[in-house]
């Protein structure tokens, strides 16, 4: 029996070009381990994102998973994170000595085509680490301040 792949979804198109893009690491694993992962994501992302007029209106990285709030440049955007993903993937890759998938499919997007959504997600993008890190007993403290 002859098993047919159905192709993908295509993306639906923004009329802004603006999206937010959530990255995350197959099986909910760490894709920054620690601040070189980092740097290393982000001059990698600065890299595309001078070549191709990219704009960024936001972003945060978290340990095992990522959001980007990006305008598209002179490139796809589906092209531009392809060679990003692939771009850091081979440096993971070669810095822990693994192979394979790092990222949980492919990216996800959402078209932001309002103003009041645009700030919607950048408030969501920038406080999304401070629920991660209200295990932390000084953060409770300081929200009585």
């Amino acid at each position: 029996m002859m098993v047919m792949n159905m192709p993908r979804e295509a993306r639906e198109k923004s009329e802004t070009r603006i999206y937010h893009i959530i990255i995350r690491g197959a099986n909910r694993q760490e894709i920054f381990h620690d601040d070189e992962d980092r740097i290393r994501f982000l001059e990698t992302f600065e890299k595309y994102k001078n070549n191709t007029k990219m704009k960024v209106h936001g972003w945060c990285l978290m340990g095992n998973h990522a959001h980007l709030l990006l305008e598209e440049g002179s490139e796809e955007l589906s092209v531009t994170m392809k060679r990003i993903g692939v771009s850091y993937v081979w440096y993971y890759n070669w810095k822990y000595k693994t192979t394979g998938h790092l990222f949980q499919d492919r990216f996800k997007s959402e078209k932001v085509e309002k103003d009041d959504y645009l700030l919607t997600v950048i408030r969501y993008i920038h406080q999304n680490p401070f629920p991660a890190l209200s295990s932390f007993s000084f953060l409770n403290n300081l929200r009585n301040i």
